[in-house]
């Protein structure tokens, strides 16, 4: 976040630089980058003739430098940004040249997404002594409930850990998609309100009783009635509650609770760190833990194997998905 915030205030007090390299796992914050840059270098006027977006896909290197060569038509600058960049990772080595020399009425910006360059080859080093390097990593698990609560708190709002978990089940670890929603809650609640988990069922779809994230604590508290009310939800409503979703998440809840039986420190600190998760759910696997010993939880990881080729179609005899489930859940409870 400090890197992104000192890129904002370099180019809101004119300070740019002529090449923007914005690379890595998580697209938002170089959408984000970029789509600021295209939206505030230049005036309305000026970017008719002078700001340009291209795709990987569509052009070439050769082309790009051609372009970020040409000179500004009645403005300063000249903004080119590239798309999709990552179409291009075979060639990308070539911009090398540009990057030694860049064009300084132009601001050429790379979105190079889900790749990273080889920090040891001439490129990237080029590009952190000429213009800007930028890494957007993915978040881990942990950290997703404070980036939600960063991002809600900037423009007035709260919401209950609850409601942030509901979404992170919902969405995984998208940025993006979690953001939108966020949006869209910000436009449908008053200002200045508590997101709920009321308020994520009614406004985004996700039952607040009846999701994977209350199928994991149930099953971690040993609840069999209240397990079995989800699955039995899960078999009536199977396009909003997939099989392969449900099996994938609980295969890491078990990974999770196998490696939190080997550490030796189980302190609420080193175990959060230790398997990414948010502090809210520290709790959970210490219950777990008591309910299912390391030889249980290496069964259940074997079950949860099996469950998946069935859902696949392979071994599952005919089985639906709700009767795959009901099976599974019986072979780990029990």
């Amino acid at each position: 976040m400090n890197t992104i915030n000192q890129i904002v205030s370099d180019i809101k007090a004119g300070n740019t630089k002529p090449v923007y390299f914005l690379m890595g796992e998580e697209p938002y914050y170089i959408d984000k980058i970029s789509n600021y840059i295209e939206e505030h270098i230049l005036t309305e006027e000026e970017k008719g003739f002078n700001q340009m977006v291209l795709y990987g896909r569509d052009v070439s290197i050769d082309e790009i430098v051609s372009n970020a060569k040409r000179f500004p038509m009645m403005a300063e600058k000249q903004v080119i940004i590239v798309k999709e960049a990552q179409e291009l990772s075979r060639t990308i080595e070539n911009l090398v040249g540009y990057v030694e020399n860049p064009q300084p009425t132009t601001v050429l910006v790379i979105c190079y997404k889900y790749k990273t360059l080889d920090k040891r080859k001439k490129l990237s080093k080029s590009i952190a002594k000429n213009g800007i390097l930028f890494e957007s990593k993915k978040l881990y698990e942990n950290q997703i409930g404070d980036w939600i609560k960063r991002v809600l708190s900037g423009k007035g709002f709260q919401i209950e850990p609850k409601a942030a978990m509901m979404l992170l089940e919902f969405l995984g670890t998208d940025l993006s998609k979690i953001n939108n929603e966020l949006e869209k809650l910000m436009i449908i609640l008053p200002a200045k309100s508590t997101i709920t988990a009321e308020h994520i069922e009614e406004n985004i779809g996700i039952s607040k009783d009846f999701n994977n994230f209350e199928l994991q604590r149930a099953i971690g508290g040993r609840q069999i009635v209240k397990a079995n009310q989800i699955i039995n939800y899960f078999g009536e409503n199977p396009k909003s509650n997939p099989i392969v979703m449900t099996i994938a998440l609980l295969n890491s809840f078990f990974t999770q609770l196998f490696i939190y039986h080997s550490l030796s420190d189980k302190s609420k600190k080193n175990v959060v760190n230790v398997l990414r998760i948010n502090p809210y759910r520290y709790g959970e696997y210490q219950v777990a833990a008591k309910n299912y010993p390391m030889r249980k939880v290496s069964q259940i990881i074997g079950y949860l194997r099996e469950a998946d080729l069935k859902g696949k179609g392979v071994g599952g005899h005919n089985l639906t998905n709700a009767d795959i489930l009901k099976e599974l859940i019986f072979k780990i409870m029990h």
